[in-house]
């Protein structure tokens, strides 16, 4: 592999710790300068085509309807009868509470807690509160995090709102899933372009349609808050629906550098707060944006931002950076004067401190004054007070609401048969939903030979080359000596088992050249070669030396020589962070293997003979979906092909678009298939 220069690992290695940086594999360094490159690249388009108002007048509406797309609403679920239900009502001195639940859409429940002050002469503001991580659960039994966040809703009601704290998917009373990719290896979340951030912005959608039936209720005049998660959800509603009037999240956002790169100066999250996020504070980055682009949709309507200057997953510096941006925009609505900023001392916690300055938001642009805060945000109730199913009903579908949640295609969405036209909009679609994360102008290839020697009649060379800038990949080429013109070209695309595989096979040849290889692998020249294993190389000489094809064996990035360390939360938060950056591992992978065939076309004898792909299982459908984009593909050779989007691998937003068995229909216009299973 070609070496990279240590200047060139300044930059990600400063942010490393030595231990830390000694952990590391070639592997990890470079997909660690890679995400530096990728992030820098993304915050340096953001908000780039906006210098003046009519600018923004041109791009906000294509911007929301993106967002839509990204957050799994787009087309938006039918909005069906809400079938609002009172369960119970708290009386306390000046004011009382609901116990309620509706349904945002048939069988998905949103529990909640609706605060409203006893006597009202008049319509009055309603605020929507959105809870954080807040678990209340007692033996055995959950009342949802709105009893955590309690105070804030009796502190509005108790100074003449109406404010409905709804519950979470992942905490509420009914339990749902957050973590899908966070820890329950559900990446087909990617595939479906479903994030838990997508059900949150939909329950607080219908919470707006509710509190509009409400006659006690100004719908003129809506605000949202929320810590945390809640502040997370609050961006999304108020970027989302301009019926939220006022805003005002807290420790709910930072920047892209901070999720991906570094987590500010707290050393808990030294390679990028995501670490400390679950699915529900992310969209599926399919344009490819930074936070900056969420947070500008508010505008020009009165924004106050509220962070802790030491929050670990929040860092002050991200959001200082999103404010600053965010400045840029309010000065072309003429309108500096709604947004503020607000930094008070602490961790990532819940405080009076940082509470009054968000009450005073909301008196000051939903009341019209600004009296003294003379009352404390207390919490008056006992959890079992607050709860609001007796039993929990039988025809929920919270817990499994990431299986329909996105619309997505099946084999009835015009069978497996695919016109031609369809087809070519498939790969469109895929290329800017699904792949929207590859270069739109390619590097060069930097080809290098890095060994050429023969052995018993076979020519064995390896080359590297650019896949992109700082990914720097090698194949290996076999051939019988003297071959001057083949039949055929075999690209065979391993993962890192079936690469071990082919190293112990060859070791007792290329030992000297593979030093490299086998140190990555740990594979160990000290024992002597077995019988078996001299066997079988014998045989794989052989044959390659009795036919007139080149065989090409291809590891993409995260196998062979840029394998990533071996730990398996490692692992998920790197897969993560590809996702903020709009691509996915896999999806990555099959831009090198299209890469690696532009390479092969370089090399002698190879310009014009049709190629053979070979892939198992993942790799199957990596082959498969680069076939599609690569001309004179003549075979392909395919074993343990995914069946459907939750055995394939995660490419964004692919189950969408198109099912694995049409990505094979799409496959045959072009090249003859065959199945080896």
């Amino acid at each position: 592999m070609k070496s990279i220069t240590p200047l060139q690992f300044v930059v990600p290695l400063l942010l490393l710790s030595s231990t830390e940086a000694e952990l590391e594999t070639t592997g990890d360094k470079m997909f660690r300068y890679y995400l530096a490159q990728e992030t820098a690249k993304i915050a340096d388009q953001c908000l780039a085509d906006i210098d003046t108002w009519a600018d923004w007048q041109k791009h906000k509406d294509l911007y929301r309807t993106q967002l839509y797309e990204m957050l799994g609403l787009d087309p938006l679920p039918e909005k069906t009868p809400l079938q609002p239900t009172i369960t119970g009502i708290i009386e306390q001195d000046d004011f009382e509470v609901w116990n309620l639940h509706y349904q945002s859409m048939p069988g998905l429940y949103v529990t909640a807690n609706l605060y409203r002050p006893k006597i009202l002469s008049q319509p009055v503001p309603a605020i929507l509160y959105g809870c954080g991580h807040g678990r209340v659960r007692k033996d055995g039994i959950s009342y949802g995090n709105k009893v955590s966040y309690q105070h804030h809703g009796a502190w509005f009601a108790r100074n003449g709102y109406v404010c409905l704290v709804i519950d979470t998917l992942q905490l509420g009373e009914i339990e749902g899933i957050h973590h899908g990719t966070y820890n329950q290896k559900m990446w087909w979340w990617n595939s479906r372009g479903y994030t838990s951030a997508g059900v949150e912005a939909w329950n607080c959608i219908r919470a707006l349609d509710y509190l509009e039936t409400l006659d006690f209720v100004d719908s003129g005049r809506f605000g949202v808050t929320g810590r945390s998660g809640g502040g997370a959800y609050s961006w999304w509603i108020s970027a989302l629906d301009e019926r939220i009037k006022v805003a005002a999240p807290v420790a709910g956002i930072t920047d892209l550098k901070n999720h991906v790169i570094r987590g500010g100066s707290d050393e808990r999250y030294p390679h990028g707060t995501v670490e400390g996020h679950c699915d529900c504070m992310f969209q599926v980055n399919t344009y490819r944006w930074d936070y900056a682009q969420v947070a500008a949709l508010v505008a020009p309507r009165p924004l106050l931002i509220l962070n802790t200057d030491r929050d670990p997953i929040f860092p002050l510096d991200g959001v200082v950076r999103l404010y600053h941006q965010l400045q840029r925009i309010y000065k072309l609505h003429q309108a500096e004067d709604r947004l503020g900023l607000v930094i008070t001392p602490g961790g990532h916690q819940d405080s009076q401190e940082i509470r009054l300055p968000a009450f005073n938001w909301f008196n000051r642009h939903l009341m019209g004054e600004e009296p003294p805060i003379e009352t404390f945000a207390y919490k008056f109730f006992e959890p079992k007070q607050l709860k609001v199913f007796a039993e929990l009903p039988t025809d929920q579908g919270n817990t499994g609401i990431q299986n329909t949640f996105t619309q997505i295609k099946s084999s009835t969405d015009g069978g497996d048969q695919l016109q031609s036209l369809t087809g070519q909009q498939v790969l469109a679609d895929l290329k800017i939903k699904t792949f929207g994360g590859w270069p739109e102008t390619p590097v060069d290839l930097q080809i290098e030979k890095v060994f050429d020697l023969e052995h018993d009649g076979v020519r064995l060379a390896g080359y590297d080359f650019d896949s992109q800038s700082s990914i720097r990949l090698r194949l290996y080429v076999s051939h019988r000596i003297g071959l001057t013109q083949a039949d055929s070209v075999h690209l065979e695309v391993l993962n890192n088992p079936d690469w071990y595989h082919y190293l112990q096979l060859g070791s007792s040849v290329l030992a000297d050249v593979w030093t490299e290889e086998l140190k990555v692998a740990g594979i160990s020249t000290d024992e002597p070669t077995s019988a078996e294993t001299k066997q079988a190389l014998a045989d794989q000489l052989s044959q390659v030396k009795q036919q007139n094809e080149i065989f090409v064996t291809f590891m993409p990035r995260g196998h062979g020589l840029t394998s990533l360390t071996d730990e398996e939360r490692y692992l998920t938060q790197m897969r993560r962070r590809l996702m903020l950056l709009g691509q996915t591992l896999a999806g990555m992978q099959v831009w090198d293997v299209r890469r690696c065939l532009q390479v092969i076309r370089t090399l002698p004898g190879c310009q014009k003979i049709s190629a053979q792909l070979w892939g198992v299982g993942e790799m199957a459908s990596i082959v498969t979906l680069a076939s599609l984009y690569e001309s004179n593909i003549g075979q392909l050779h395919l074993k343990q092909y995914p069946t459907d989007d939750k055995s394939q691998p995660d490419f964004l937003n692919i189950s969408r678009i198109v099912t694995p068995n049409q990505i094979l229909t799409l496959a045959r216009e072009k090249a003859t298939i065959h199945h080896l299973d």
